[in-house]
């Protein structure tokens, strides 16, 4: 199976919808829309198959995808996606953050999943095409953007165990607010110690849906205990942090340092996890992406080491870690405690760039809609 990227630029065909919502219905759901709940009125597909490589790019209106109850992916799970937003400038612009980084991480998903890989241009050029279309859906009040998903599905009617050579690639959009409902807050999280998201050699650096549906259990799990997300620990040794079920997470400590798991294979890449290190350096804070027992956290905390923990990922950006909780009793941190200040302070500055609020001294901002 060949999965070269191609090396001339893809022609995307146009076919609007004659649906679209009316500006009224729009305004409506960006008024309060939530997060994945409502979608835009068009879609980007494009094929690939093993004899044509990418072919046949479209945007065309939003719908349901037709697939025969044989296809690959609805029997060994052959599929990737991305997730990034578009964010609305003071100036009526539009404009997204490390789309590249999104593109070669999707790229390298492929690989681990034996999927054809979409060159960066293309990635992003799918981007700029429905936005072309669908920009009118990015919400501009505080704190909303529009989410974009590209995801990649083995679409070949075939029941046997190999690489699909039929694959689809396609970007739907969803207006988001909060990720959390109650805003940014130190959130609780709950310590699985039954469940593990990812082993040695296995899809844990890859976003690929499996490894959230093996999170989902655990999830619900934390839910019972009234938490909003779940710490995996590693699943070698069930003694080390490794991320919760969709955000990677860091320590601040009593000196200034910033402590991270190092990715192993295991812990996914994440890109607002890699800016939140660049921007840590930029003031000269010390960063260390290492192995991190659970015993540092119950210790650090215990002993006013560790002063601020947060998680980070696309959908929420930075969030306040206030508690952890798990089983016999287990209690870290205090639910009623504030948000930590270096925590939000980059948070701030992180979405400060993101919303044109302050420089793009990395390079970071991509425009969509020039």
């Amino acid at each position: 199976m060949s999965t070269e990227t191609s090396s001339f630029p893809l022609n995307f065909a146009l076919t609007p919808s004659t649906s679209a919502r009316a500006e009224a219905a729009r305004e409506e759901i960006l008024a309060d829309p939530g997060f994945g709940k409502h979608f835009t009125d068009h879609m980007v597909s494009i094929d690939w198959t093993i004899e044509q490589g990418w072919h046949n790019a479209h945007v065309q209106p939003y719908g349901p995808l037709t697939l025969d109850p044989a296809a690959s992916v609805l029997h060994y799970g052959q599929e990737i996606f991305e997730g990034l937003k578009a964010y609305r400038h003071a100036d009526n612009s539009i404009w997204t953050f490390r789309p590249e980084a999104n593109a070669l991480r999707l790229q390298r998903s492929a690989r681990r999943m034996a999927l054809p890989e979409l060159s960066v241009a293309d990635f992003i050029e799918s981007i700029k095409r429905l936005i072309a279309i669908d920009g009118k859906w990015v919400p501009s009040a505080p704190e909303t953007s529009l989410y974009l998903r590209p995801f990649m599905i083995a679409n070949e009617t075939f029941l046997g165990v190999r690489a699909a050579h039929k694959v689809g690639y396609y970007l739907i959009a969803s207006p988001a607010g909060a990720y959390f409902a109650q805003g940014v807050a130190p959130v609780k999280i709950w310590l699985t110690t039954e469940y593990s998201r990812a082993g040695k050699g296995g899809t844990g650096s890859a976003k690929c849906g499996g490894n959230y549906a093996s999170s989902l259990l655990a999830q619900v799990e934390a839910y019972e205990n009234g938490c909003a997300q779940v710490l995996f620990l590693d699943s070698e040794t069930h003694t080390n942090v490794e991320e919760l079920g969709g955000m990677n997470v860091f320590f601040v400590h009593k000196d200034g340092k910033i402590v991270t798991p190092k990715l192993t294979g295991t812990i996914l890449e994440g890109i607002t996890r890699e800016s939140v290190i660049t921007l840590a350096r930029d003031r000269g804070l010390k960063v260390e992406e290492r192995t991190v027992p659970i015993s540092e956290w119950k210790e650090g905390v215990a002993s006013g080491q560790i002063t601020e923990v947060f998680a980070c990922g696309t959908a929420a950006v930075i969030t306040p870690i206030g508690q952890l909780i798990g089983a016999n009793g287990l209690s870290l941190g205090n639910p009623d405690a504030p948000a930590g200040e270096l925590t939000m302070s980059l948070r701030k500055e992180l979405t400060d760039i993101q919303y044109g609020r302050l420089p793009d001294r990395h390079g970071w901002m991509t425009r969509l809609d020039a």
